[in-house]
């Protein structure tokens, strides 16, 4: 995700380590980014749909509720690379960010993994034959 920093920081996106470490305090309105590790949606939860992302510093456990679950199903359900607005709700160590906007970055990915020259790093790429497969995330069914 380093390769992709310069464009989540112009989105607002910390880095997932800052908003784990304390520099944001409760409530307060972060975005964080990352690649989908995880979509969790117990049984037992009524509905609320856990997210893990993860970054090159760090993980972030993100909370969908419900509501916001109906209303970006298909980003939340697809993405494989995700930008998250939310709230950040801390009890002790642990620390979530309950989800009120996303974007998809998932295209990001597939400019990285094709050696886009406009990307840092890039510059002196071979050309290749596009692998068009995505690793998948473990989800629920």
């Amino acid at each position: 995700i380093s390769f992709l920093r310069n464009q989540l920081q112009q989105l607002g996106a910390v880095c997932n380590k800052e908003h784990r470490q304390g520099n944001f305090p409760q409530d307060s309105l972060v975005t964080v980014a990352g690649l989908v590790l995880i979509r969790q949606k117990p049984g037992t939860a009524k509905g609320v749909v856990f997210l893990t992302l993860e970054d090159e510093t760090d993980i972030a456990n993100i909370i969908v509720w419900p509501k916001i679950f109906a209303r970006n199903r298909r980003i939340v359900m697809i993405s494989h690379f995700l930008a998250v607005r939310g709230r950040v709700q801390r009890a002790g160590l642990v620390v979530h960010v309950v989800a009120e906007s996303f974007i998809d970055l998932t295209t990001d990915l597939r400019r990285l993994r094709d050696g886009d020259p406009l990307l840092p790093g890039n510059q002196e790429m071979p050309a290749r034959e596009p692998d068009l497969r995505l690793l998948k995330s473990r989800d629920f069914h």
